[in-house]
């Protein structure tokens, strides 16, 4: 089993700022799949941003150029810096991690004011 305890949501004013990071801790294998998905009311969760412990990072056009993903492998730790950001933003962020089978936090509320 692996767990995932995620922390850094909030609220926010348009443009602003936040940093989500994610500690992974368990059965955690060194290869693996870290990464951020989020839903918002009535829709469908979706990719935010993903990295492979090899530094290989995938981005959903919508968070291209404002969003960046990182890593502390020696912490089993992810983070998401997420700059300008927008209303639609506004969603439950959710931390994963995939090695065989996947994991998920309880999900941080990121709200963006207008």
């Amino acid at each position: 089993q692996v767990q995932l305890v995620e922390s850094g949501g909030g609220l926010v004013q348009a443009g602003g700022s936040l940093n989500l990071s994610c500690a992974a801790s368990g059965r955690i294998v060194s290869i693996n799949t870290m990464g951020w998905y989020r839903q918002a009311p009535g829709k469908q969760r979706e990719v935010v941003a993903i990295m492979t412990s090899g530094d290989s990072t995938t981005y959903a056009e919508f968070v291209k150029g404002r969003f960046t993903i990182s890593r502390d492998n020696a912490k089993n730790t992810v983070f998401l810096q997420m700059n300008s950001l927008k209303p639609e933003d506004t969603a439950v962020y959710y931390c994963n991690y995939e090695r065989y089978f996947n994991y998920w936090g309880q999900g941080t509320q990121v709200t963006v004011s207008s």
